[in-house]
């Protein structure tokens, strides 16, 4: 009988005892559901720190190469320059250059030369020679 009344206490131990962790159960699903929520929004922020960045990103590139494209022409544009400045120093060492600017710029002769200048009148445009048509016309 001692063994019947041992073998009952152990069953109904395990059939009938109640459990205390469905209790849990709801209070922590309830709970995840909350902390599932929260990390979702957080990596929603996440996502859309990246994407704002990424943009702010692509921006600075479009306008950095802009950039690099004119200081790479303005660079160009001082080397052909340095080049003819070097080019104009070759020439104002030898005598036949610096004689040459001197007829040229400076309007000067050598000393058994003789230096004529004809200086022709500027022909008016047709705009011009209506202008003044029109002046007189204005006058009459």
């Amino acid at each position: 009988m001692a063994r019947y009344v041992s073998e009952r206490k152990r069953q109904s131990r395990v059939i009938n005892k109640p459990d205390k962790s469905e209790g849990k159960k709801v209070k922590s699903s309830s709970s995840n559901g909350f902390y599932y929520s929260f990390l979702t929004v957080v990596l929603l922020l996440c996502l859309i720190q990246i994407t704002i960045s990424a943009v702010l990103n692509i921006s600075k590139i479009i306008s950095y190469k802009a950039k690099i494209i004119q200081i790479t022409k303005t660079r160009d544009a001082a080397k052909a320059l340095n080049e003819q400045l070097q080019d104009n120093i070759k020439n104002f060492s030898n005598i036949t250059g610096l004689e040459a600017i001197a007829r040229n710029n400076l309007k000067m002769s050598g000393e058994d030369e003789v230096l004529v200048i004809i200086n022709t009148p500027k022909e008016e445009s047709k705009e011009e020679k209506s202008k003044i048509i029109g002046l007189k016309k204005q006058h009459d």
